[in-house]
């Protein structure tokens, strides 16, 4: 388990929104975990109006399928805590706002595990390049619900820093 704490030194929105700049790219986000948590970050840089497409918040499944596409059967077969609703999360962003780069966010934050059985602290999160390539990367995370939720929005921060290199 990582310490909720740890993405928190290392996350610098400015510099997602300097590199972004740099490199003429759009980014999106699709939070569910962190409801909005990580574009509010983004956009509290000044400049961010000239990178930031846009943002969803999309905390039910209704929501993810509706607006960003998820395909149902994935959430109903296996729930929203896995690695390929992460990525479909971010490419439904990116297309949606038709932006260069997205982000999601989708997990558990406790207290205690979700309805599946997933531990508190879980949580995925997904990139999705405008020239179709995605990934993700699944979180352990301690700490109550208010730790892992910045930490989930810490850890964004810095997928995306990392995606502008």
């Amino acid at each position: 388990m990582s310490s909720a704490g740890a993405f928190t030194a290392i996350a610098d929105p400015a510099a997602v929104i300097e590199r972004a700049l740099e490199r003429g790219m759009s980014i999106a986000t699709a939070e569910s975990l962190t409801a909005g948590a990580v574009v509010a970050r983004l956009v509290d840089v000044p400049g961010a109006s000239a990178v930031i497409a846009g943002g969803a918040a999309c905390y039910t499944e209704v929501a993810k399928t509706r607006v960003l596409g998820v395909p149902a059967a994935e959430l109903e077969r296996n729930g929203a805590v896995t690695a390929e609703v992460a990525a479909a999360m971010a490419q439904g962003a990116r297309e949606l706002y038709d932006a260069d780069l997205a982000v999601s966010t989708t997990g558990v934050a406790g207290p205690g595990p979700d309805a599946r059985g997933i531990a508190a602290g879980t949580v995925w999160i997904g990139l999705a390049r405008r020239d179709g390539e995605t990934s993700t990367t699944l979180l352990h995370l301690d700490g109550d619900r208010s730790a892992v939720r910045t930490a989930t929005v810490a850890a964004a921060i810095t997928e995306l820093r990392a995606a502008l290199d």
